[in-house]
């Protein structure tokens, strides 16, 4: 996924929300001046491999067995202390920095790749954090227009962009630990966050071929959202 492809959805996120892109390109360009490139073939061994994309939800204690059974572990958010503190090994973390950034800056000083994500309202903690991080270990990343060594592969959510990420660099196959989009513990905000993840994965799984089962359910609301976002283009 390149940002000409994701831009539809982006400025339909933008729209939904009330965001300004401005303040996501401001968020994005202190992460450019804190960040060095990272070379997505870092990542080549998750091509063709099954690649567990570990959510944070409370469920997550329940599918410990799918992430502990994948070759690759994604972890967004808190998902990676849930995992570690039950002996399974985290090979990438996708966050933006809200919960645990503590643990997304061991984590690369251990050699562990980071996708940690600048937007609009987390411009203190970019310019806090990424600091700290390892930088042959991070790899920044937008919502905006992608600047520098700043990524944009995709994804609105710290779980849907770890997917995206995994698409991106090859990965054979997707699996969907510690997923609820309809975690009843969340505010509107969240669950309002929540349905986008959906409906991106949606549009991912559409792009793949693949079925999530995660998605059952789901995809018909998913495509009415989509679809009048995305006519016009090839996607």
């Amino acid at each position: 996924m390149n940002f000409e492809a994701f831009e539809p959805a982006y400025e339909a996120i933008l729209a939904d929300f009330g965001f300004e892109r401005a303040d996501d390109e401001r968020a994005r360009d202190v992460a450019a001046e804190l960040s060095t490139p990272f070379p997505l073939d870092r990542l080549g061994d998750w091509r063709g491999a099954t690649v567990a994309i570990a959510g944070a939800a409370p469920r997550l204690d329940h599918d410990v067995a799918i992430a502990r059974d994948a070759d690759v572990v994604v972890a967004a958010s808190i998902a990676a202390d849930v995992l570690r503190d039950r002996g399974v090994d985290v090979d990438c973390m996708v966050t933006d920095l809200d919960k645990n950034p503590e643990t997304a800056a061991e984590l690369t000083r251990e050699g562990v790749p980071v996708a940690a994500h600048a937007h609009g309202d987390n411009i203190p903690a970019v310019r806090e954090w990424l600091p700290r991080f390892a930088d042959e270990r991070t790899l920044a990343t937008t919502q905006a227009a992608p600047v520098g060594p700043v990524a944009n592969l995709g994804g609105f959510t710290d779980g849907d962009r770890a997917a995206f990420l995994a698409d991106h660099v090859g990965a054979g196959r997707l699996v969907f630990p510690g997923w609820e989009f309809d975690d009843p513990n969340v505010g509107p905000m969240k669950a309002k966050k929540l349905d986008w993840a959906a409906r991106l994965l949606r549009w991912l799984e559409r792009r793949r071929g693949e079925r999530f089962g995660i998605l059952d359910g789901r995809r018909e609301a998913a495509d009415a959202a989509l679809d009048p976002i995305l006519s016009g283009t090839d996607q």
